[in-house]
């Protein structure tokens, strides 16, 4: 008998009966308004509390309506020129209690360079927090006792932190990954050895040569690294799949990107069944995460030290490059609907204050506050009036997958000028035999069904669609030479203005033909 394993999911089940009750008799929009309460009592006495007078703003009769009429509202840059600059010089509340001691370099999709997001203490405390309700969430599911035992692979960027004088700065997962609770480190992969480890190559030679001696039920990361790690694994020891490296490998717990693309090639590397986990893990606080085996999204975190706002993923409220306009609609979790895309403000526990995340979201189940990613606010394509989002980019390479029986594990698109008209240019990257103007028309016919906007323009302004067909290692060595190598990043599913020029001068120094 497994008994280590009866031992945790037994204490796993006993902190999950409070947890479960109180989440059933959660309301979310009593939640966010304590939540939002918590927030500005704690920073009331910060630079950016005394300067918008949050004190005065606690006594107000409605909270919420008075604290979106005084705090503007703030992109990365905004923040970051009023706010975060003093944090990272060292200055102390500034923008939450104490000196902020850590910064996450984000991953940058969306923009060129890297950005400085502080993380506090309470914000670690949160995340531990969910992080525990996310394994404890396991017990829903008929796992046998043995799994419980079982090591977690977590594929994250470097804990060794460089440190500049006043703050350590690195990736979030390594952050994270550095301040695990000490009970945690028994199942922990890759171990603290490795994890330090800052070069990607290094580190991925490491757990390919580890993996023998590792008996993992659970692997976390994004899509595109843990394929190309398992890839390796059944290339170094000769095997057919990954379970027969790891056989009681049972659950992947995938976030940063959407899953449906990478599908297909992960069940071609598996020989059981994997359960699928999605997770909302994102610089500035622990989002959301899937509470349930047949669950239709992520339920929201409403009650963890972060308050939201959404606002409509609209014209009214967004130019065409995705950047809000002058005072946008914002509405609280009382009054979203479902199937609207929403783009999320978040006031958190680490210094963000109405700060625009850059994703965009919707609601499948309101009553549970469940939610799925639809993309990026700058990661659409909008040239003419098109309006297409990174939901539809990904169901349409779902589809085409499906369609032609091939594995597709990278893409992006850009949009540009053709003659007095536009076109869209698709670089798909696979490692299958696929025509690049049958994929074309393929994905024009499925993106003409799922998007109206496109149908409408597509007959008007769109003139062309052109797909490039690329082995799939083009799109992580061009990560590499661009410094973005590794676990956390991800290469962006839209390219805009001057990173279009970039990615296609790489192909062409490379002898690739644009089309």
């Amino acid at each position: 008998m497994a008994i280590l394993g009866s031992i945790i999911k037994k204490a796993f089940e006993l902190r999950n009966l409070p947890v479960e009750k109180q989440r059933r008799k959660l309301n979310p929009v009593t939640a966010q308004k304590r939540e939002l309460v918590k927030l500005l009592r704690k920073s009331q006495f910060t630079a950016i509390g005394e300067h918008y007078k949050f004190s005065k703003l606690l006594t107000s009769k409605d909270v919420q309506k008075s604290f979106a009429e005084i705090v503007p509202v703030h992109d990365y840059q905004t923040m970051y020129k009023r706010w975060w600059y003093r944090a990272l010089n060292g200055e102390s509340y500034v923008a939450w209690p104490g000196r902020v001691k850590y910064f996450a370099l984000s991953s940058g999709t969306s923009d060129a360079s890297s950005k400085y997001i502080p993380i506090t203490n309470d914000m670690l405390s949160g995340i531990k927090q969910v992080t525990l309700r996310q394994l404890i969430s396991t017990t829903k599911f008929d796992f046998p006792l043995e799994f419980y035992e079982k090591g977690i692979l977590m594929i994250g960027g470097s804990t060794h932190l460089q440190y500049n004088g006043t703050y350590y700065e690195g990736d979030l997962s390594g952050i994270t990954a550095g301040n695990i609770p000490f009970w945690f480190q028994h199942f922990y992969r890759p171990g603290r050895r490795i994890s330090r480890t800052a070069d990607w190559a290094t580190k991925l030679d490491e757990m390919v040569k580890k993996a023998p001696s590792w008996d993992i039920g659970i692997i976390v990361g994004v899509p595109s690294w843990v394929q190309i790690l398992m890839e390796r694994i059944i290339s170094e020891y000769k095997v057919d799949t990954i379970h027969d490296i790891w056989p009681n490998l049972a659950v992947y717990v995938h976030s940063g990107v959407s899953f449906k693309p990478y599908v297909k090639s992960f069940e071609k590397l598996i020989a059981k069944p994997l359960m699928y986990n999605e997770s909302y893990l994102a610089s500035e606080g622990y989002v959301a995460f899937q509470n349930g085996k047949y669950a239709e999204g992520m339920e929201m975190v409403l009650d963890n030290g972060i308050y939201y706002e959404f606002v409509p993923f609209n014209r009214d409220n967004f130019d065409e490059e995705g950047n809000f306009r002058e005072k946008p609609q914002t509405l609280s979790i009382g009054d979203v609907e479902e199937g609207v895309d929403y783009a999320l403000l978040m006031s958190t526990n680490a210094g963000a204050w109405r700060y625009l995340l850059g994703d965009t979201i919707k609601f499948v189940n309101k009553d549970k506050s469940e939610i799925i990613i639809t993309g990026r606010t700058k990661h659409f394509i909008s040239i003419c009036g098109e309006h297409l989002s990174q939901e539809n980019m990904n169901r349409a390479i779902e589809l085409l997958a499906e369609d032609l029986d091939v594995e597709i594990k990278e893409f992006t698109v850009a949009g540009v000028r053709h003659g007095n008209l536009f076109a869209h240019r698709w670089y798909i990257g696979t490692d299958d035999p696929l025509d690049g103007d049958r994929a074309a028309k393929i994905v024009d016919e499925h993106l003409n069904d799922l998007n109206d906007d496109y149908r409408v323009e597509r007959m008007e302004a769109i003139k062309d669609i052109c797909v490039t067909v690329l082995p799939s290692r083009v799109f992580y060595d061009y990560m590499k030479v661009s410094g973005k190598e590794g676990s956390a990043n991800k290469f962006p599913r839209v390219l805009k203005n001057s990173r279009i020029d970039e990615w296609e001068d790489y192909l062409r120094k490379n002898n690739f033909t644009i089309k």
